[in-house]
C-alpha cells in the first residue's frame, strides 16, 4: 500500500467513524424527545445546515424501537471527536432532564 493509500483509509475511517458518531447523537436526542437540529444550531450557530446529520436523522429509529444510549456514551463521543460545545448543549439537556424528573 503506497501512502497516498493509506492516507485516503485513514481517511475514510474517521469518516465512517465521525457519522456514527453523529448517528449516536442524534438517536439520543430522538430518545429524549429532543431536535437534534436545535442543539446543534444552539452549539454552532455559525453553521447553517450539516449534511451528515440530515442523513444520520433519516438512519434514526423511533425512541420505542431504540436501544438505550447512555448519557456518558454520548458525552464520551463527542470528546472523542473534539465537539466540546455540542458536549456542552448536551450537557445542558441532560441536567435540565434529571431536574426534571
Amino acid at each position: 500500500m503506497s501512502n497516498k493509500e493509506i492516507e485516503d483509509e485513514v481517511i475514510r475511517n474517521y469518516q465512517r467513524e465521525e457519522n456514527m458518531m453523529i448517528l449516536i447523537f442524534a438517536q439520543w436526542c430522538v430518545n429524549h424527545d429532543l431536535d437534534p437540529a436545535e442543539l446543534y444550531r444552539n452549539a454552532y450557530p455559525e453553521q447553517k445546515d450539516n449534511a451528515s446529520l440530515r442523513q444520520a436523522l433519516d438512519l434514526t429509529v423511533p425512541k420505542e424501537e431504540a436501544g438505550d444510549v447512555p448519557d456518558d456514551t454520548l458525552l464520551g463521543v463527542l470528546s472523542l471527536f473534539g465537539n466540546e460545545e455540542l458536549a456542552f448543549v448536551v450537557t445542558e439537556e441532560i441536567r435540565k432532564g434529571k431536574h426534571r424528573a
